[in-house]
């Protein structure tokens, strides 16, 4: 796959071999093919001929994902697992897994093999040709029609409306440069969707078409609702739409309201056939009720969002850490190398909370 930028704006890169590639996994309840995707990630990377980490981010797994990853972590020093102290979700797994990665680079996918691993080498030779971001441009997805539709939907919507451009079926699969992950881990959004905050950062970025495969039990792990919340929080946190709209419900109001007195005035005043009833005045208050309380809908939204901002918990809690070299430095990411990282700043461990 060829990939070029104009010559000014090129950033060299090291050696191929010189270089530390980190890869972040959330894991949720995906005890039956973490074997199988670790092996097929370690080839990919192995093809590459460079320096790596593989980061798990057990997402408070119910089942024996984390008994799991903790045995092949045993085996593999290359392999680091946090295990969150419940389940936090995804966002906050990515999160996780950005502050706690060490790589000049960083890819973030999935672990239910609909990310496919080949397409590591693809993200990594334009990483290495001069571009800040990597993302994957899925194809040919794999779910039932109506998923695929909501998918379309989605994307489509989101790329109307929203203030930043967000390449359409471009999800969390994809590679990053190391100043790129350290401003986007600094943003303090606590409803974060990871691909809008990608592309909100800017830097030099190209897409690159993957097929999206299928799942390898064929059991989504999120439920179409909380697709929906994901989805609702790209646009609340990506456009102002939502509260512009007000200006067409006032304008649509007005309207109304000009329909109706027109309506009222011409039988009074020209026909004498304004009868008094019930069903004007039922009609009007019932739409005009109906529009109030989409907005105070639309405005409380925002302002849950602003409570949870303000209140400002962290996003996530990390139990335990397995094979890091500083298992008590929050935010490795920050640190210039791995032997400072002990050293990091107060200020640097309380962008966990970001």
């Amino acid at each position: 796959m060829n990939h070029s930028i104009p010559a000014a704006d090129f950033t060299e890169r090291k050696a191929i071999n010189e270089i530390l590639i980190s890869v972040v996994l959330p894991v949720f309840n995906e005890q039956n093919v973490l074997p199988q995707l670790l092996q097929s990630v370690e080839e990919s990377l192995q093809q590459i001929d460079c320096c790596y980490e593989i980061i798990f981010v057990n997402d408070g797994s119910a089942d024996q994902s984390g008994t799991i990853l903790n045995d092949l972590a045993e085996l593999n020093s290359r392999i680091k697992v946090l295990h969150f102290a419940k389940n936090f979700g995804h966002q906050a797994a990515v999160q996780a897994g950005l502050l706690h990665s060490t790589g000049d680079a960083i890819i973030i996918m999935d672990s239910d093999m609909q990310d496919s691993p080949s397409a590591i080498i693809d993200f990594v030779e334009a990483w290495q040709a001069g571009f800040d971001v990597v993302y994957a441009i899925r194809t040919e997805r794999k779910e039932n029609l109506v998923k695929r539709w909501a998918f379309h939907a989605f994307h489509k919507t989101l790329n109307l409306i929203a203030n930043t451009h967000i390449p359409r079926d471009a999800g969390n699969f994809g590679l990053i440069d190391r100043k790129v992950a350290i401003q986007i881990a600094k943003l303090n959004d606590r409803d974060r969707y990871f691909p809008g905050l990608r592309s909100w950062v800017g830097f030099r970025q190209t897409g690159v078409t993957v097929e999206r495969l299928a799942r390898y039990d064929n059991t989504p792990r999120v439920s179409f609702l909380h697709l929906c919340r994901l989805a609702k929080t790209a646009i609340f946190s990506f456009s102002f739409l939502p509260l512009t709209i007000f200006y067409l419900i006032a304008a649509l109001s007005a309207v109304v309201c000009t329909l109706v007195v027109s309506f009222v005035l011409y039988h009074k005043l020209f026909t004498g056939l304004a009868i008094p009833g019930w069903a004007s005045v039922t009609i009007t208050a019932s739409f005009f009720g109906a529009l109030n309380a989409l907005g105070i809908g639309i405005l409380g939204e925002y302002v849950t969002r602003i409570y949870d901002q303000v209140r400002a918990r962290p996003m996530f809690i990390v139990n335990t850490k397995t094979n890091f070299d500083f298992p008590d430095t929050e935010v490795p990411l920050f640190s210039s190398n791995k032997e400072d990282a002990a050293g990091a700043s107060q200020d640097q461990e309380l962008s966990q909370q970001s």
